[in-house]
């Protein structure tokens, strides 16, 4: 894991919105990187884990904090070093 986590703060929007949101964080970042995604949406519990897995990261940490969501993301190698 590398240093402090870039926060990608997703508060207020709903499905698909904080995924989408994520992923533009992502895109060009460095393996080992922590996104740190802020989400007030119910449904981000379950669809940032399910699109980190999709994409071969990996959760490294989640909380809740009133109706804030907190779920910690660390990126994996791109997809053309894991096939």
């Amino acid at each position: 894991m590398s240093g402090a986590a870039v926060v990608v703060d997703a508060r207020g929007l709903r499905c698909p919105l904080p995924v989408i949101r994520l992923a533009r964080a992502a895109d060009g970042a460095a393996p080992g990187t922590l996104l740190q995604v802020l989400a007030t949406d119910p449904a981000a519990e379950h669809d940032v884990p399910a699109w980190a897995r999709m994409r071969g990261h990996r959760v490294v940490g989640s909380e809740r904090d009133g109706d804030t969501l907190r779920i910690t993301v660390e990126l994996g190698p791109p997809a053309a070093a894991r096939s």
